[in-house]
């Protein structure tokens, strides 16, 4: 009986240690994918949908805000890619979608970019990585 039992736990040991192993190289893929992203893109929006369709009225909101400013950025559609959804959450450290990075950084969700675009901050951090906000050329316009 004893020999059963000590055969079956470690066949049950075996199979979790690879099936844990496979799934934490599964997440570092998903890590570096991310990360490549992130960082090889000015700006990148991690959204329920695609900019053309959002499928959540957050990710709608972000879209409508980047329209606003006319900020070229990279969308990823996380409905689309489960490992993505779940990825970026661990990569941010932040549970909702949709999720915004600029020059690299996460800078937040939807509430997050409201209130930037509300108190003009979104417009100096997009200066920052060289994009000018189409809100501030309308600005300038109207002052000539």
């Amino acid at each position: 009986m004893n020999t059963l039992l000590r055969r079956n736990l470690f066949t049950v040991y075996n199979n979790t240690l690879r099936l844990s192993a496979r799934t934490f190289a599964a997440e570092a893929n998903v890590n570096e994918k991310i990360d490549k992203l992130v960082k090889n893109n000015k700006v990148v929006v991690f959204m329920k949908g695609v900019p053309d369709a959002p499928r959540c009225g957050f990710s709608n909101a972000v879209v409508q805000i980047m329209r606003m400013h006319a900020v070229p950025y990279e969308s990823h559609d996380v409905l689309s890619d489960e490992a993505i959804r779940q990825g970026i959450k661990d990569y941010s450290n932040w549970p909702t979608i949709p999720q915004v990075f600029i020059n690299g950084e996460f800078v937040g969700g939807c509430d997050i970019m409201l209130q930037m675009h509300q108190s003009g901050e979104l417009v100096e951090e997009l200066k920052k990585v060289g994009i000018k906000s189409a809100l501030l050329t309308a600005e300038e316009n109207k002052q000539q």
